[in-house]
């Protein structure tokens, strides 16, 4: 099996790696030359190499053949607020990636536990999860924005789905989502959105919906929306 790795502009003219993937390679994989390996652009386009000058810095490869992958004909945004505990939030992060969604934003509620995050780091655990699980497309990932900001400036277009354990079982997700459309869905803190927030929503033309029976932490119900609202578009 080939080992993956990620170059957002491997269409440039310079063919190298950048040195924490080529450190990577030569390091920890011990690739040498004439060695081939899988490079993802991250968006759709799976690039099969050859090494042709291994180095920890900057490894030099050629393009033997490539092809791009189609993105799906439908999309999920996932708009969540941050865990106290960054491993939780991490957890969703990787797992969504590996399900499939195609953006993630943070968002910052009243009641929220956390008030900054590290991007870096959550951008490097984004394209870890999206080279093991050889998913082509690297979703796009927002910064900390203020829920307010977030609701009076998103896509009207977009069915609008909020995540809330007090809806019965007539307003499950799978009940209420449309297939073949694109999902704005919000997911709350710890603490829960405030009625302030719940109303904010619904005038901006969000439905709250119901994930199950079971109250489920913040990275969990993020996790079963995504997971959802994929099996409901690939269903027959």
């Amino acid at each position: 099996m080939l080992d993956y790795f990620y170059n957002p502009d491997i269409t440039k003219e310079s063919h190298l790696l950048d040195e924490e993937e080529s450190r990577h390679c030569t390091r920890v994989l011990r690739k040498k030359k004439g060695d081939e390996i899988t490079i993802l652009d991250g968006k759709g386009g799976i690039y099969t190499c050859c090494i042709i000058y291994p180095h920890h810095r900057k490894t030099e490869y050629e393009i033997i053949k490539s092809h791009r992958e189609e993105k799906p004909p439908y999309e999920i945004h996932i708009a969540i607020a941050p865990t106290k505990n960054m491993d939780r939030i991490e957890w969703f992060l990787e797992k969504s990636i590996e399900v499939g969604v195609q953006a993630i934003s943070f968002i910052q509620c009243k009641n929220s536990k956390r008030s900054r995050i590290n991007m870096d780091r959550i951008i490097k655990k984004a394209i870890s999860a999206m080279k093991q699980s050889h998913n082509s497309f690297l979703p796009e990932i927002n910064d900390l924005v203020s829920f307010q900001n977030l609701i009076e400036n998103i896509d009207q277009s977009y069915e609008r789905l909020l995540c809330h354990a007090s809806k019965g079982k007539g307003y499950y997700l799978l009940h209420t989502a449309t297939k073949g459309q694109n999902y704005h869905v919000l997911i709350g803190p710890e603490g829960d959105f405030t009625d302030d927030e719940l109303q904010l929503a619904t005038r901006n033309g969000f439905q709250m919906v119901s994930l199950g029976n079971s109250r489920l932490r913040t990275e969990t119900a993020g996790f079963v929306a995504c997971t959802l609202l994929n099996a409901l578009n690939i269903q027959d």
